[in-house]
């Protein structure tokens, strides 16, 4: 009895992609038109699956350039520009000649692809460390300054030591281990952009506890960022205790300015 068209389309769905090739061999003689569009799909999954393989192979340029080193820790940080919230600081040290797909700046990744890739980078890498710089220490010594401080914290973090920092674009003071910035870093090093989607997703979380104390300002949607509603609620119910008092003096006035505060930023 010849084969449902539904049962085929169903075997080559269910496929992984290393099965899928046995698969084509098999209804490669079968011209229904249901069969024919279903092997098409397994296809297109199957060249869309070579194609990140080698974008992962190509993120792993500089560790392989720097291959001498035992442990390559990828630096970087999220949350420089919101208007409330901490900046926190990504350190991870990825096994050597690391098959993780997927991986990317965060910011060019869906939520949930970033929950996902967050897992398994906790459970295949050498080493994570994070760092946490708060709003207040960003008002006293600007927000930069306070990024090298989170990032220096991540570092000292790391259950391994590192022996080759690269970092998204910045060098930082205060650190022996030899760095390698790299500008857009996040999506040119498989270790930088594991980093980043770690980095993201614990800040991302840490945001949606304090709208749970906080839910006039809408942190679980605009993680601190100056959304048009988050300025809005600024603007009626002032600052609260995570508000970055440095970044907020257009919208609530000097008034809620921190002293000692240094408003120098980069973006």
């Amino acid at each position: 009895m010849e084969e449902a068209v539904g049962t085929i389309r169903a075997k080559i769905q269910a496929a992984s992609v290393s099965e899928l090739p046995a698969l084509f061999l098999q209804y490669e003689q079968d011209m229904r038109a249901g069969v024919r569009a279903a092997v098409s799909q397994g296809q297109k999954r199957l060249a869309a699956y070579a194609k990140e393989v080698a974008r992962s192979e190509a993120l792993q340029k500089y560790e392989r350039e720097y291959d001498a080193y035992a442990h390559i820790c990828g630096i970087d940080e999220v949350g420089r520009g919101p208007l409330a919230g901490p900046v926190v600081a990504g350190a991870v040290i990825l096994p050597k000649n690391c098959d993780i797909l997927y991986i990317n700046d965060s910011k060019k990744l869906s939520e949930k692809k970033r929950e996902e890739l967050y897992d398994v980078i906790m459970e295949r890498a050498v080493a994570v460390g994070l760092g946490y710089s708060t709003p207040e220490r960003i008002d006293e010594i600007n927000i930069l300054q306070a990024t090298y401080e989170a990032m220096r914290q991540a570092i000292a973090e790391l259950s391994v030591a590192p022996d080759l920092l690269l970092n998204d674009a910045v060098t930082i003071p205060g650190v022996a281990v030899r760095q390698v910035p790299i500008i857009k870093g996040d999506a040119k090093s498989i270790s930088i952009g594991a980093a980043s989607i770690v980095a993201k997703v614990t800040r991302d979380r840490l945001m949606v506890q304090y709208d749970r104390i906080y839910p006039e300002y809408g942190f679980a949607a605009n993680k601190g960022y100056g959304s048009q509603a988050h300025i809005d609620a600024l603007k009626a119910f002032g600052p609260c205790p995570i508000h970055r008092r440095s970044f907020i003096t257009h919208f609530c006035g000097p008034e809620a300015q921190a002293p000692q505060q240094d408003a120098a930023y980069e973006a």
